[in-house]
């Protein structure tokens, strides 16, 4: 062999070993790329929330529920008295109706729709202001809770809390993942305890006033 032959041999050799030794350099970097991909799916924090289960438990909506329930009712009790006194001259109307005459029949029966009409425009208007004002107090409790959670998230650390209820968002998730028991309760908890210390606030202002008496 000669010096050239050689000297082409050995060149190609280093060559080689440098390619391989880059593709080493390489290789290693992405395996070091896949680790660290890894760990940061290891550490992502995530959980979520069966909000359906926070609308049926929370103390605070079945609170704010029974409290609209009696003002509603406030707000029928006009309309129901109109209407049992339309109820009971409805009533009488036919008996009256014989002894008074057609004539008279024919004016108050007029009168009697026209004022059945209006009542049912008072109860239409009535449903109406019921539903809005249900609606808002709703929206206020849903919205004072969505922004509980994003609170309950940061403190947490979590990444993402997702929300599922009747519309589902999430098909699977392991047990794990579910904090819906641990919001509930941390909510709950809150809620009872400012209660109590309203309730303490009001019957200590009840019993101040009744000191100056």
């Amino acid at each position: 062999m000669g010096i050239t032959t050689f000297t082409k041999n050995l060149k190609t050799i280093i060559r080689t070993i440098k390619m391989k030794k880059s593709l080493l350099i390489l290789g290693l970097a992405l395996a070091l790329f896949s680790c660290n991909k890894t760990e940061e799916k290891e550490s992502f924090k995530t959980a979520y929330i069966d909000t359906s289960v926070l609308m049926e438990k929370y103390e605070k909506f079945k609170d704010e529920d029974a409290k609209f329930k009696v003002k509603s009712q406030e707000m029928g009790r006009p309309l129901e008295a109109k209407l049992k006194a339309f109820q009971s001259e409805a009533a009488n109307f036919q008996q009256n109706a014989q002894i008074k005459g057609m004539a008279w029949a024919q004016q108050k029966g007029a009168e009697l729709q026209q004022r059945e009409q209006q009542l049912a425009m008072e109860q239409d208007a009535l449903l109406r202001q019921i539903q809005i004002e249900s609606d808002s107090i709703r929206s206020g409790l849903i919205n004072e809770v969505k922004d509980y959670i994003k609170e309950y998230g940061k403190k947490q650390g979590y990444d993402y809390v997702y929300g599922t209820g009747d519309a589902a968002t999430i098909l699977y998730a392991k047990d794990g993942y579910d904090i819906t028991d641990a919001v509930l309760k941390q909510l709950n908890d809150e809620f009872n305890a400012s209660k109590v210390a309203t309730e303490e606030t009001a019957e200590a202002t009840e019993t101040t006033e009744e000191e100056k008496k």
